[in-house]
């Protein structure tokens, strides 16, 4: 369920109601009881819960660039001294 953002239209009060989509908007003000707006939100950013997000399923696999003495990397001709993330 998301949670909406309220403005007093009198007195400037702003508050947030978690509430279902199917609901009605807020009328009234819970400080003084007068007439609200509702704003628009900033939304929400995705949260993936668990484990096998990003990091097995997308992260640095044997697709990645390895960088290394042993192997080169980003279009070098020759291997690296040092990863450049050992910076």
């Amino acid at each position: 369920m998301p949670t909406y953002e309220y403005e007093c239209k009198k007195c400037g009060h702003r508050f947030e109601k978690f509430q279902s989509m199917k609901d009605a908007p807020e009328k009234k003000c819970p400080e003084c009881g007068g007439p609200v707006r509702r704003l628009i939100g900033r939304g929400a950013a995705i949260i993936f819960k668990g484990s096998g997000f990003y990091e097995t399923d997308y992260g640095r696999g044997s697709r990645a660039p390895r960088c290394g003495r042993d192997s080169t990397c980003c279009g070098r001709d020759e291997p690296c001294e040092k990863r450049p993330c050992d910076d």
